[in-house]
């Protein structure tokens, strides 16, 4: 493997270890003895990376597995606590006394890495002397913005959908914007924060204003041009030696069997049709392009990126950009890519770790392009649609499950992760709430991971539609006449 030139000014430690290739790099995290750890409400998001990388241990505040997990650590004394969002979660694990405690016993300097954090969870960290392995909250809750993602990807020359950035106190001024921009009446109108299925406006008359208008009064907006799109999703690490690009996957948006946020993410499938050839190449570089200019900006690590594919004109734009890593991590880190080399988290790993290394970026790179041609993978994202709040007598069990021909789906063995499916009518469900706990309206209830595609432009597939129903089909609860303060978890990209 030709190794890539490090940039300007990088110059390794002489007391540092020198990684050279993909061969080496595999080897270290093989005997890797430094101790990792991913924090957060369950396992999710790199369950799985324990296979590449020893020490490597998951804290979560629901154990999906009860126990049986060797790696998964969750605190056992779990006071009720009215949670509002995944960053206080994040930052309950990491005060709470069994998990410093757990930590202390396995010796060393934890480095930890999670999806959502704060200033205070750096601040904890600082505390306790742990390695908070990721870019700065700053920093990443600037790029967050969808106004900042925009100016930032036309410097880079990867620029988004038509669309002008303004403010508007009426219908008449969103108008204005829009027609001094030519974008026409159909508009999409975005605020710079939040999930997308949640913060994303569809106007096409004072009607659609006056219906959202309190979410965008006072708000700097991104005002779009409405297009035939077809959106792909990808995560991406941005490395010393350049942007790595993952595989791109298709979303799924809006089911109300899975979500009851019209828009709202639950799930994605990954096939080699997701992209053409031609959009595929032009997606890749559209994301090298960003990945430049946000290293420019100090940022290094992992992220994931929407791009979309204009049906009409052929012509391929940035969409959001998630600076963290996200709910996609789950496929991405399983592809025929990630088994020819490494999983793509493994590569922010070394940027964090005290180790030098060489690789070809454009050799991988290549490499995961012509792979994309072979993997199909999908997952299930599994909120409670319903209204009613209902405590959980029963719940199907974390493990593999067997779709059988006539259409039952059955509980077949317990398992640590999805990596050993090898079919579609075999599939690796993760419980997020146990009995006891509670079903309400967005809770997420699970994660079902398989192979195959679970969405046509037909919409769900049979296949699809079964194992929904055969999950559900396993839950019994009963009304709650007390409501307690619920929060569902946030598997947010």
């Amino acid at each position: 493997m030709t190794a890539t030139t490090p940039p300007a000014g990088f110059s390794p430690s002489p007391s540092r270890r020198q990684l050279n290739g993909i061969s080496e790099i595999r080897t270290f995290f093989r005997t890797n003895q430094q101790p990792i750890y991913f924090v957060g409400p369950t396992a999710f998001n790199l369950l799985g990376i324990d296979r590449w990388v020893r020490n490597f241990q998951y804290i979560a505040y629901y154990d999906s597995w009860d126990g049986q997990h060797p790696r998964v650590f969750a605190p056992e004394n779990r006071p009720y606590v009215e949670f509002e969002s995944s960053e206080q979660i994040n930052n309950y694990l990491l005060r709470d006394a069994e998990v410093r405690e757990h930590l202390r016993r396995r010796g060393g300097v934890p480095m930890i890495a999670m999806v959502f954090f704060d200033e205070e969870t750096e601040q904890i960290c600082r505390e306790l002397g742990y390695n908070l392995i990721l870019p700065p909250d700053s920093l990443r809750r600037r790029l967050d913005s969808k106004i900042v993602t925009t100016q930032l990807g036309n410097e880079a020359g990867a620029p988004s959908a038509p669309n002008v950035l303004g403010e508007a106190a009426s219908y008449a001024e969103l108008v204005a914007l829009a027609t001094a921009a030519e974008l026409g009446s159909d508009l999409v109108v975005q605020t710079p924060y939040g999930d997308s299925g949640k913060t994303t406006f569809f106007i096409t008359s004072e009607r659609d204003w006056d219906s959202c208008a309190a979410e965008l009064i006072g708000q700097q907006l991104k005002v779009m041009r409405r297009i035939n799109n077809k959106a792909a999703a990808v995560e991406a690490c941005i490395t010393r030696h350049g942007t790595i690009v993952g595989p791109f996957m298709t979303d799924l948006t809006g089911y109300p069997e899975l979500t009851p946020y019209k828009g709202g993410w639950c799930g994605n499938d990954l096939f080699p049709e997701a992209l053409s050839e031609t959009d595929r190449a032009t997606a890749i570089s559209l994301v090298r392009k960003l990945g430049s200019r946000l290293a420019q900006e100090g940022y290094k690590g992992f992220l994931e990126i929407d791009v979309l594919v204009d049906l009409d004109t052929g012509a391929v734009y940035l969409g959001e950009l998630n600076p963290r890593i996200s709910g996609v991590s789950s496929m991405t880190n399983v592809t025929a890519g990630a088994y020819a080399d490494v999983p793509l988290f493994l590569f922010h790993l070394l940027e964090f770790m005290d180790v030098d290394y060489m690789i070809d970026v454009e050799e991988i790179n290549e490499r995961w392009r012509e792979l994309a041609a072979v993997d199909v993978w999908s997952q299930l994202i599994m909120k409670e649609p319903g209204d009613a709040v209902e405590r959980i007598l029963a719940a199907p069990r974390t493990g593999a499950w067997h779709l059988t021909d006539g259409g039952t789906l059955t509980f077949d063995r317990v398992s640590n992760d999805w990596h050993e499916i090898t079919g579609e009518n075999e599939a690796f469900f993760m419980r997020v709430y146990p009995p006891g706990d509670f079903r309400f309206h967005g809770a997420d209830l699970g994660i079902l991971v398989t192979k195959g595609r679970m969405q046509t432009a037909d919409g769900l597939t049979d296949r699809c539609r079964r194992y929904i129903e055969g999950i559900r089909a396993h839950y019994q609860s009963e009304v709650v006449p007390d409501v307690p303060a619920v929060m569902p978890i946030a598997y947010v990209k």
